[in-house]
């Protein structure tokens, strides 16, 4: 695996069936060509990712869904229009082209547009290497399967690099701003159903579009009841119940005051800033000498729902 600085030789290294990880303003992702069967196949290798989890295609604007997608509600279009480009991803009923390596074998597919500059380059420059405007990614978080995802090239590179070939290359793109993975909406029904909570929030949906309380049966990635996992056991709990544990790492809101003997790991100052934090808090407290990690969830909506889904799979075994 090689560092590249250029958006165009990572879109060539695509074009050519090798893999990049490449940033998203959510987290760092593991990308190839989402029209390239055998590529795509081999990022599931190198995650350790089961077959039967689907990827999230990244498209450069929303026209091109309906080079991937059909029967799309009108709903899902109103969705793209107010948050694309954006951390949020729709799934819709899949055309021939959005094969069931990239669905997990549903009829549906997974699509974002993402709003990461340097991301949005490596997909003009794939567009013109292949001389199609609607070209894809498949990009899943670039990290093995079930692990803490990676917000900065340095952690995506410690996760895979391992696994990567001479031939793989990796992009530099910034800590990741939004800090957790995508909002996932099932857009096959009447109504939106929130498969996964992210940076676009129940609230951003709901100004838009009455969100269905009823149950999907899709398949979605990073829903999985244990998932976003550090090596060392995650324990969630409440500030006054923390006075009462046995000391560890801590990662909590800074209001919160930190107990006497607890390593404090990280002290965000709003939900927001717990986001963009949590996944290279949670490294840096793997990496601590403390034997448990104890993390104090924000309470409230907007993101701060995300971050409480992230830490409940992060915390079951």
């Amino acid at each position: 695996m090689r560092k590249v600085s250029s958006p165009a030789e990572a879109a060539h290294t695509l074009a050519r069936g090798n893999l990049a990880i490449r940033p998203t303003e959510t987290v760092y992702g593991l990308g190839a060509d989402a029209d390239n069967r055998e590529a795509v196949g081999r990022i599931f290798t190198t995650k350790s990712r089961p077959a039967n989890h689907p990827v999230i295609v990244h498209i450069a604007q929303q026209e091109h869904i309906y080079m991937w997608a059909t029967d799309i509600p009108e709903y899902a279009i109103d969705l793209g229009t107010a948050f694309w480009p954006g951390p949020m991803t729709i799934v819709v009923k899949r055309l021939p082209r959005a094969g069931g390596y990239l669905t997990g074998s549903q009829e549906t597919i997974a699509l974002r547009v993402s709003s990461h500059p340097v991301f949005q380059e490596v997909l003009a420059e794939l567009a013109r290497s292949k001389n199609d405007p609607s070209v894809g990614i498949a990009a899943p978080s670039a990290n093995r399967f079930g692990s803490v995802s990676p917000t900065t090239l340095a952690h995506a590179i410690e996760e895979l690099g391992g696994y990567l070939t001479d031939e793989d290359v990796a992009l530099d793109g910034g800590s990741s701003h939004v800090g957790v993975e995508s909002t996932i909406i099932d857009a096959t029904g009447n109504q939106p159903i929130i498969l996964r909570h992210g940076g676009i929030t129940a609230e951003d949906i709901e100004s838009i579009v009455r969100l269905s309380q009823s149950e999907s049966d899709v398949r979605a990635p990073g829903t999985l009841a244990s998932h976003y996992a550090p090596n060392k056991e995650l324990k969630l709990t409440t500030q006054s119940e923390l006075l009462e544990k046995t000391p560890g790492a801590l990662i909590a809101l800074s209001d919160i005051k930190t107990p006497i003997g607890f390593n404090r790991i990280a002290t965000p100052k709003n939900a927001n800033e717990y986001a963009q934090i949590l996944y290279s808090s949670l490294r840096d407290a793997d990496k601590s000498s403390e034997a448990v990690i104890y993390a104090i969830p924000p309470t409230g909506g907007g993101i701060a729902a995300a971050i409480r889904d992230r830490l409940n799979r992060a915390a079951t075994k």
